[in-house]
């Protein structure tokens, strides 16, 4: 990672948070990942967040990731990735101090977030009714697998489990590999920016006041509009693709001379401009390829003509003449090489931190992905380690420095 320090937002301390939620008090009482990116997303945009752990374990994401010294150090990467900027404390729900430590917290809280199964806040007394009677105002957002209702409401959910169930596994890959789980978690990051969606279009309500049943399930499936309304409204089953653009032809992944490269001329004027650069106007009098329909109808025999064709070049050369063309097209790029791009270099995505507590050596998380009047938001401090911030916070509760001794040696915090 050194070679990227060129390029890193270095974040500096900075006097007070700024960003439109500036001022917003987040209580974020998440796990693992939808919910910590949730609330990581909040942070961005200059929240205040307060992450809720349990006392000696905290987040489950604290032992997660491919550093195992890391991981036993309760600051896994998982954990690093989405929970910069955050301040932690310790609390134990169980406890009825704890409980009615919470109930203080929500007092002076904007948002609260939790992704417990449905009915485990109600069993703690620490659901939305129960905290709505500390602080009418109180967005409560519970994030969940499935949602607040339903069969499914108290199966348990990690991000595989709602991939399986919400058809993304059986559209993903080709014939032969489906069903196939999509390289990333992206049922809990889809629930999470929608979680984030959710609550920032409840903070301008007026009055303020909610309560936000999230379902990854819902969200992903939300986020699969074509794919769901092309049954809906089509009648038609989906089914997995590969590479392949089921909407246009040629459009998906074909193979140049060193390196498969995306191209997608969807347009009439695009797939005409890339025959002629190709060096192939035959293509455009063929009977099989003289419509959009014809294409679609034979797309593997245009794209094997296409693939014969693009072998005289590499991958970066044909990207340079068909962007030049107006015909969209990129290389096929692994992670290590779009992070170290000029691209992501001259827009500064990532924020470094200089040898975090309990890391040891410098780190560098994914900023914000919105720029916000030619600014990259990113958190002003490090992910933080387990009960970091025990003292600040509940001294402003009116918790004095022996009284958090006691709490502590209670397993209370």
């Amino acid at each position: 990672m050194p070679a990227l320090k060129a390029w890193l937002t270095v974040t500096e301390p900075r006097p007070a948070r700024s960003g439109p939620l500036a001022g917003v008090r987040v209580l974020d009482l998440t796990n693992v990942l939808a919910g910590p990116y949730c609330c990581y997303q909040l942070g961005l945009m200059g929240a205040e967040v307060i992450k809720i752990e349990r006392p000696g374990k905290g987040d489950l994401a604290r032992q997660l990731g491919a550093d195992a010294q890391l991981n036993s150090a309760d600051m896994g990467i998982s954990f690093l990735a989405q929970n910069a900027g955050k301040k932690s404390v310790t609390l134990n729900l169980k406890h009825p101090e704890g409980k009615a430590l919470l109930k203080q917290l929500a007092g002076t809280a904007d948002v609260l977030v939790e992704n417990y199964r449905p009915g485990v806040m109600a069993r703690l007394g620490l659901d939305y009714e129960a905290l709505r009677k500390h602080n009418a105002t109180l967005i409560y957002c519970a994030i969940s697998g499935f949602g607040q209702d339903g069969p499914w409401r108290e199966n348990p959910a990690y991000d595989q489990i709602v991939q399986g169930l919400s058809g993304v596994m059986s559209i993903t890959g080709d014939a032969e590999t489906a069903p196939l789980r999509v390289g990333y978690p992206v049922a809990d990051t889809v629930g999470g920016m929608t979680a984030a969606f959710a609550i920032t279009a409840a903070l301008n309500a007026c009055p303020r006041g909610s309560f936000l049943d999230v379902s990854m399930t819902d969200a992903v499936i939300s986020n699969m509009g074509w794919v769901v309304s092309n049954h809906l409204i089509g009648g038609v089953a989906p089914m997995p693709q590969g590479n392949e653009n089921t909407t246009s032809a040629p459009s998906g992944t074909f193979m140049a001379a060193d390196a498969p490269i995306n191209i997608a001329a969807n347009k009439d004027e695009q797939w005409q401009a890339l025959a002629r650069a190709l060096g192939r106007e035959d293509l455009l009098n063929h009977p099989d390829f003289a419509t959009r329909e014809a294409r679609k109808a034979h797309r593997y025999a245009l794209k094997a003509d296409i693939e014969a064709s693009l072998r005289a070049r590499p991958a970066a050369a044909w990207v340079k003449v068909l962007s030049a063309l107006g015909i969209p097209a990129g290389q096929v790029l692994s992670v290590p090489e779009v992070l170290q791009s000029e691209q992501l270099c001259t827009r500064a995505l990532m924020a470094g931190y200089d040898a975090p507590a309990g890391v040891g050596r410098d780190i560098s998380v994914v900023a914000s992905p919105v720029v916000a009047d030619g600014k990259r938001p990113a958190a002003a401090a490090p992910p933080p380690t387990l009960g970091q911030h025990n003292a600040e916070v509940y001294e402003a509760l009116g918790v004095s420095a022996p009284g958090l001794r006691d709490l502590q040696k209670r397993g209370v915090i």
